[in-house]
């Protein structure tokens, strides 16, 4: 009795703090050269999380697929003072952690270490910000790796098949560009594309400086204005640009043809909403019941009740200008129909019964205590303030992230099913064998067939 007193002790006091999380107090400032600073203090551990964010992803890519993703990781291959060796080394031995990631909107340089190593490591971080070397020989093996990686993902399509889902709903809209590039285009890519790239993009006016952990505000200003102050650019900065619109005119079906595959993997949805839209929280409440969690209607009806799936999920993935909604599953290539029917089905509960207020508070208290772990550490915090800084999400909607799940009512959901959730003419992708799935798929909208074989994941231009 005195065990279970106590669990239910611990989960109030945890309901408790999440009821009070807000995100936590930061500076920010605009140097004269124009580069956002965020600075972040947290006294908790000796530690310090730095990233540097610039606003250029595959969105920026154009013609040459692949660009931004691998001008992010050949960051890595080293500074104009100091290889690639000497920088694993200083990292390495000091046990500091080193990254490079880039995505559709955004690349960034993140390290985090301990606060005794800020100032033989923090010069070492912008040397590689602003200075890169793109050693040639590096840069080629980093190339030949991409090029063996992007070969081999097309064997296990739940690898690609988000490519193909993005290039069906942009069409030749910029966020239909894959971050990772094709095999033909990275292939392509020389050291002069990367160079000119970052010459391009990575520049202080187009980025910012994002430091959380253990400093002092004043210092950390300084050290930064000592290390980034100088940095400048030649030229206008990059001006905004429109990234494409999901087009849904018409139910169509993109079936990609894996001659060997024993299962069919596929994706169901259209328009989703951008990272920064009013009704962004309340929409995680909503699909966490559809499928956004184990217990969600999809997985339920799917895995645990039929038995045709491992795992069925959905998800609004979010851009700054727009964003997709999409149901994904996979099952063995006999049962696509039924699994199909079964996925469509327990999506159109939505509309032909609705969410009953006990479902409803069930998804709100998961994600209300889901929400707060996933800022906790210095590294989470300087991530969120990057998508904050690219997207342009003000802090209102991580503030006021638990009130507005509390408010969400039966009715109010209603109301966003219906503004936000695709039900006329969805888009869906197959990738399975087409001699097997043809006739199920010409039952869902218009077929275009596609070849996995073929470089890139957009139908060929004939």
């Amino acid at each position: 009795m005195k065990k279970i007193l106590t669990i239910c002790l611990m989960s109030i006091a945890a309901s408790a703090g999440a009821e009070q999380f807000r995100l936590p107090a930061f500076d920010t400032a605009r140097l004269p050269n124009g580069l956002t600073v965020y600075l972040m203090e947290r006294h908790e551990v000796p530690l310090v999380a730095v990233r540097a964010v610039v606003k250029a992803g595959s969105v920026n890519d154009a013609a040459q697929a692949g660009l931004a993703n691998l001008a992010s990781d050949a960051i890595l291959l080293g500074g104009a003072a100091h290889d690639k060796a000497a920088i694993d080394q200083a990292f390495d031995f000091r046990g500091a952690h080193l990254a490079a990631s880039s995505g559709a909107e955004q690349s960034a340089l993140a390290a985090d270490f301990a606060r005794e190593d800020t100032a033989v490591l923090l010069p070492l971080f912008a040397e590689m910000v602003r200075q890169p070397s793109f050693d040639a020989a590096e840069l080629d093996k980093l190339r030949s790796r991409k090029v063996n990686g992007l070969r081999q993902a097309k064997e296990s399509p739940r690898n690609v098949v988000q490519n193909y889902y993005r290039g069906m709903l942009f069409g030749p809209g910029a966020y239909a560009i894959p971050a990772g590039g094709t095999v033909s285009s990275v292939g392509a890519l020389t050291q002069q594309d990367v160079r000119a790239f970052h010459q391009r993009y990575y520049r202080p006016d187009n980025s910012a400086i994002i430091v959380v952990g253990d400093f002092k505000g004043a210092e950390m200003r300084q050290q930064i204005e000592a290390l980034f102050g100088s940095w400048s650019a030649s030229g206008a900065a990059p001006a905004a640009q429109q990234n494409g619109k999901v087009r849904a005119d018409k139910a169509r079906v993109w079936l990609v043809n894996k001659p060997d595959a024993t299962e069919t993997t596929f994706l169901i949805g259209g328009a989703g909403i951008a990272r920064n839209d009013a009704d962004y929280v309340p929409l995680q409440v909503l699909n966490t019941i559809v499928g956004g969690r184990f217990t969600s209607w999809l997985n339920d009806e799917l895995r645990v009740n039929s038995g045709l799936t491992y795992g069925a999920r959905s998800e609004f993935a979010t851009l700054s200008q727009t964003g997709t909604f999409a149901i994904s599953s996979f099952t063995a290539l006999p049962k696509t129909e039924p699994a199909l029917e079964l996925a469509l089905k327990t999506y159109r509960r939505l509309w032909d019964k609705g969410i009953d207020a006990p479902t409803l508070e069930s998804a709100k208290a998961y994600v209300k205590g889901q929400y707060p772990p996933r800022f906790e550490t210095s590294a989470q915090l300087s991530a969120l303030l990057a998508d904050m800084y690219v997207a342009q999400v003000g802090r209102a909607q991580i503030d006021n992230f638990m009130h507005d799940v509390d408010s969400l009512t039966p009715a109010r959901a209603r109301q966003l099913v219906d503004k936000h959730f695709p039900r006329e003419n969805l888009q869906m992708v197959l990738i399975g064998k087409a001699e097997a799935i043809r006739k199920v798929a010409a039952k869902y909208g218009e077929v275009t067939e596609l070849e996995i074989e073929a470089d890139g994941f957009q139908p060929v231009q004939k």
